[in-house]
């Protein structure tokens, strides 16, 4: 493994820290309905978990409430029971073939709970973003000690720089992706 082959997949690896961050933030209730809510709820269809995005077409008719129409009508109950096992606070409302979800006004406490997992699950993200630096570092040591390999000392030191500055950035992402549900939450 050559350097920029570990300084490249470092990179990869925080690249998809981040971007599964961006997905779960999606998933945090604020203020106003979104279709990223309940979109990768698990519902138990003919024995296998799937998304609900695939098997219902999810509107927002309003900017409280969620639609969903089961593309088949006898998933109904089996929709509209995943989205009340998900523990987001919400009462689907089985109405023929489709479901509403009136969203309530979040409270205060409410509020903080959910800037408190915003803030953590941008913690976690860090945690992986210096494990991937770490990672990095432990290969470019490593092939810093075979003598075989040739790699001047100056190179091992530049490259574990640049793996730095890179989660710098990727860190400040995190702040920022953070900062910005966080404030989305406070919003009333």
């Amino acid at each position: 493994m050559d350097i920029d082959t570990i300084i490249l997949e470092s990179e990869e690896s925080m690249d998809k820290a981040v971007e599964y961050l961006k997905g779960e933030l999606k998933g945090i209730r604020t203020g106003r309905a979104s279709t990223a809510l309940v979109e990768y709820v698990k519902v138990d269809y003919y024995g296998s978990m799937t998304d609900l995005r695939q098997l219902a077409m999810i509107t927002v008719p309003e900017p409280t409430q969620l639609l969903i129409k089961p593309f088949d009508a006898s998933s109904v109950q089996a929709c509209a029971k995943a989205i009340q096992n998900a523990g987001l606070g919400l009462n689907p409302q089985v109405d023929g073939k489709q479901i509403r979800l009136n969203l309530p006004a979040l409270s205060g406490e409410r509020r903080q709970q959910l800037i408190g997992t915003v803030k953590q699950m941008g913690e976690t993200t860090k945690v992986q973003l210096r494990n991937a630096r770490r990672d990095a570092n432990k290969h470019l040591d490593k092939i810093g000690k075979d003598k075989s390999l040739h790699i001047p000392e100056d190179d091992i030191t530049g490259s574990k720089d640049d793996i730095q500055e890179t989660l710098k950035k990727h860190e400040k992402t995190v702040t920022e992706l953070v900062d910005a549900k966080s404030k989305e939450i406070q919003e009333i």
